[in-house]
């Protein structure tokens, strides 16, 4: 193959780099599917990924920082820390661990290793081995037409972005992208620039997680977040995890459920697969549960059908309805609803038309199991229900959160104690990100206080969120794409179509720690810049800063790093903002960007001043454990401030889920080795999967009546607008999940997913409702490249 130049071939023949993960199938293991989550193998995992990064006295030093107060915040999930003592063990989990892995890693991506493989050569690797190729050391430039990154220096990488900013004809031709791990200080100047520039076209990662939760909850309790503390779940009688899977998404929740249960909690786990984090935990910083193999978790588990929520909540508030005529005043809290609520008779006419059976029926529980729930429900008032994207991506998710909401009314059971609404959010700081007006609809309260304080008139028109921006991009609406953080390619639904659109931009920029797929599907011209991760020590004029950032349930703390940086030539995200606004801006800037680049503290300042809640933060921020935000639904049981502080009950419908003979309905959701789109790993260990990704879960009943076998290799095609959409190449799993139901994971199946599949109101791709047919695998399903495009992909790590 010596003197073939495999980048001129593709560009030859008109290939663009890949924009999706291999079609190549690994070495697929079964194991034992696991019914208790953590305990020795957690650990084990957790500290390989430390040796696997080379980096294991410099990563255990930083994990014993990392969630501690005066320490650093997880790069990983939102849950909450404890308000007063943290375990001198770790105030870490498993997936914490390997996030902190990947971070302190001391491997880099240098100019170097760009000039030697091209982007055909990176794209020919899947996303586990581009992420595992280390850090990102200096800002890098791909022209127009060029198949390899260049280095570029970050002032000319600033005068390009301004170059292409300036040259729009409308500031609406941008597009501002914010991931989840970008902190408050970085989020309050980012939106503040788009704001100046002139657009609130400001898509971020929650459009694509909980903007559902935010579309259900503040129009209905007046504030888009949860209303619950880390100590109400110590103290509750009843907690209901439904559409969430703790052991993989928020490991640390397990340890507020098991001391729940020792305070003599009842958890009700809801959900189409049966998860280990649902069923057990084992502490593993316990001796004792290790011994003895630790704490049950779910007293009574129902397996519901994909989009079979909404029968089943109805079905409880059926139950419960009948509990309440024949002990009234003893299940439902009449004085809270009298006080507290609206529409309350109107909402209870609708169940004179529902009947048990049917309802279970649609739900794919059985009347036995819902009447059980009922049961657990029925006399305690101390209840919270947590969820997560297994309703907020499903169609009617605003809908569904909306019952939850109405279930919790009916028992008085917000504002309260041990009771309340749990969305948990996935990302460490996306709350936080929203708080400082990362939105492209933001309120004119918030527009109104913004142009007083600063003196500018700010964009009042709406912008664009994700799916929009997707399409608006597509259409040549918006040109120049800047991502703060992230990965906007493998993070977002239709990847064929949002490929084909990001490659229409002038300009895509993305700042980030780590080399992704996002990189190489790229705009005509491209810029990395790369910046510090959260266990970095961030260095202004000789001092470490602090950032701040916001956990799920609205505390504000300090986050300090303490890891020297693998390359002297990154720049922070708060300075990065500054350095654009300045060069895009010039004169005509009327923020002092300038001390917000030299100053968090100022940057603090300001946010005091502009967004409630924040009185004193430069003070407050520093104190042990941070603050909390005011929350009124919690706070004082004010609720909808159009209803005079009450909350209405809703009315909703129950979906149509029919399927034709040949259809399935499948899920997306994340390994155990995975966080979001980045891959720590190839195994899924609770579920029994090892060295394979390209897995498709069936119920065996389904398998067999479709004539195929456990280990067959199939396509998977989804007809949405009709399209033709395809993912080649799985492997049948046979597993324990209701008959016509299908679990793969993401951003291997994004491709099945309609840009166009949304869900009402929230306009979230509806991820885990995706309507599918099987078929066996064909060898002419996608197109054949030479094999000569291949030799020498670089080796996997």
């Amino acid at each position: 193959m010596e003197g073939i130049d495999k980048n001129k071939i593709e560009k030859e023949i008109g290939r663009d780099p890949n924009a999706e993960n291999p079609f190549t199938l690994l070495d697929l293991k079964l194991t034992h599917v696991e019914s208790k989550a953590a305990g020795v193998p957690a650990v084990l995992a957790a500290f390989s990924d430390l040796f696997e990064e080379k980096t294991p006295v410099r990563g255990m030093r930083a994990l014993f920082n990392m969630n501690q107060m005066g320490g650093f915040d997880c790069p990983s999930c939102a849950w909450p820390d404890p308000d007063d003592e943290r375990s001198a063990l770790g105030e870490y989990c498993e997936n914490g661990a390997k996030a902190l892995a990947e971070e302190a890693t001391t491997k880099t991506v240098t100019p170097e290793f760009f000039k030697q493989n091209s982007l055909y050569d990176l794209a020919r690797l899947d996303d586990y081995q581009i992420g595992k190729m280390g850090r990102l050391t200096d800002p890098m430039y791909l022209p127009k037409g060029g198949t390899h990154y260049e280095p570029i220096s970050w002032d000319n990488a600033f005068k390009k972005i301004a170059e292409h900013l300036n040259a729009l004809e409308s500031p609406d031709e941008a597009a501002f992208y914010t991931s989840g791990r970008t902190s408050n200080e970085a989020s309050f100047v980012y939106q503040l620039f788009a704001k100046e520039f002139g657009t609130n076209n400001m898509p971020d990662c929650s459009n694509m997680c909980h903007e559902t939760s935010g579309s259900a909850l503040r129009p209905t309790i007046g504030i888009g977040k949860g209303t619950v503390t880390l100590e109400d779940f110590h103290d509750s009688e009843v907690i209901i995890i439904i559409g969430q899977n703790p052991g993989t998404n928020a490991p640390r929740m397990m340890s507020a459920l098991a001391k729940a249960k020792k305070n003599d909690a009842k958890i009700i786990a809801v959900n189409p697969l049966p998860e280990a984090g649902l069923m057990g935990f084992i502490n593993p910083q316990s001796v004792k549960e290790i011994i003895t193999g630790g704490v049950q978790l779910a007293d009574l588990y129902l397996p519901v059908k994909i989009n079979g929520d909404m029968a089943l909540l109805k079905a409880l508030e059926l139950l419960l309805i009948e509990f309440e005529k024949n002990n009234p005043g003893k299940v439902f809290d009449n004085q809270f609803i009298e006080d507290k609520t609206a529409g309350y008779e109107e909402f209870l006419k609708q169940f004179d038309h529902y009947k048990l059976e049917e309802l279970a029926e649609l739900s794919g529980v059985s009347t036995e199991a819902l009447r059980q729930a009922a049961e657990i429900i029925a006399f305690k008032k101390r209840i919270i229900i947590s969820w997560g994207m297994g309703l907020t991506q499903q169609p009617n998710g605003v809908d569904m959160l909306r019952e939850i909401l109405n279930i919790i009314l009916l028992k008085g059971s917000i504002g309260i104690q041990g009771g309340g609404l749990c969305p948990v959010r996935g990302h460490s700081n996306v709350q936080g990100n929203r708080t400082m007006m990362i939105d492209e609809k933001p309120t004119d309260e918030q527009l109104d206080r913004l142009e007083n304080f600063f003196g500018f008139k700010v964009p009042r028109k709406h912008g664009y969120d994700v799916v929009r921006a997707i399409k608006a991009i597509h259409e040549e609406k918006v040109k120049v794409m800047f991502c703060m953080g992230g990965n906007f390619l493998s993070a977002t639904p239709d990847t064929t179509y949002t490929a084909n659109a990001l490659r229409k931009l002038n300009l895509l920029v993305c700042v980030s720690t780590k080399l992704n797929r996002g990189h190489l599907v790229h705009g005509k011209e491209a810029i990395i810049l790369p910046t510090y991760g959260r266990s970095d020590k961030d260095i202004v004029n000789g001092e470490i800063q602090i950032v701040s950032t916001e956990n799920s349930m609205g505390v504000v703390q300090d986050s300090k790093g303490m890891l020297d940086a693998v390359s002297d030539n990154l720049v922070n995200e708060t300075q990065i903002v500054c350095r654009m606004a300045m060069a895009t801006l010039g004169n005509r800037a009327v923020v002092n960007w300038q001390r917000y680049h030299d100053s968090y503290d100022a940057v603090r300042d300001d946010i005091e001043q502009c967004i409630p809640g924040f009185e004193d933060y430069n003070i407050r921020v520093r104190q042990k454990g941070g603050f909390y935000l005011p929350n009124a639904a919690r706070d004082e049981q004010y609720f909808s401030k159009e209803l005079g502080g009450r909350a209405p009950f809703t009315l909703t419908e129950i979906p149509d889920n029919t399927l034709a003979s040949d259809e399935y309905m499948m899920a997306t959701t994340r390994t155990h080795d995975q966080f979001n789109t980045t891959i720590y790993g190839l195994d899924d260990r609770y579920r029994g999967i090892k060295n394979e990704r390209r897995v498709i879960f069936m119920n065996q009943k389904d398998i067999d009546k479709a004539g195929f076998k456990a280990g067959d290799r199939v396509d998977l095609y989804n007809y949405d607008d009709g399209i033709e959409r395809v993912a080649p190449l799985f492997i049948i799993v046979s597993y324990k999940i209701p008959e016509k139901n299908t679990v793969t994971y993401f951003p291997e199946t994004n491709v099945l997913v309609s840009v166009n599949n949304v869900v009402k109101e929230s306009n979230m791709p509806a991820s885990k409702y995706v309507k599918i047919k099987i078929k066996k695998h064909d060898p002419e399903v996608y197109k054949k490249v030479d094999e000569m495009l291949y030799q020498g992909a670089i080796q996997r790590p």
